[in-house]
């Protein structure tokens, strides 16, 4: 299956999706003016990913502000890796957030609590953004 790559813009995170290793990363700052035009390529590529997927999917966040409507597409796609984890599939989300931005890690726990997936969380302290 052929990568899906997207370039991060001022408003869109960058998106490295690949289906050979499983590997998802997501990095950056989710506010498109229309989450709908930016992520349902994405949500496409997973649900063709899942045709035939590799034993273990990775998915690595990564995002410093998400807006209400990609938080929407974030959830569907995390909605669609845990019908495939209820199937079989294995998987595990590692969110990253700043050690001082509870917006964003409350986001991955209400994400956690509402697909029950595997979810890490991974604290980016001060000094390694500086």
């Amino acid at each position: 299956m052929k990568p899906l790559i997207i370039t991060p813009t001022f408003s869109t995170p960058s998106v490295k999706l690949d289906g050979e290793t499983g590997m998802m990363q997501f990095e950056g700052r989710s506010i498109p003016e229309d989450a709908e035009v930016f992520y349902m390529p994405i949500i496409s590529w997973l649900e063709e990913y899942y045709k035939n997927p590799v034993p273990v999917t990775n998915l690595n966040f990564r995002l410093d502000y998400i807006n209400s409507g990609s938080s929407k597409y974030l959830l569907e796609l995390f909605r669609i890796v845990g019908r495939k984890y209820r199937e079989g599939n294995q998987c595990l989300v590692t969110w990253h957030y700043e050690e001082e931005d509870e917006a964003i890690q409350d986001l991955g726990e209400h994400y956690r609590i509402t697909v029950r997936i595997p979810f890490e969380f991974k604290v980016i302290k001060q000094e390694d953004i500086e």
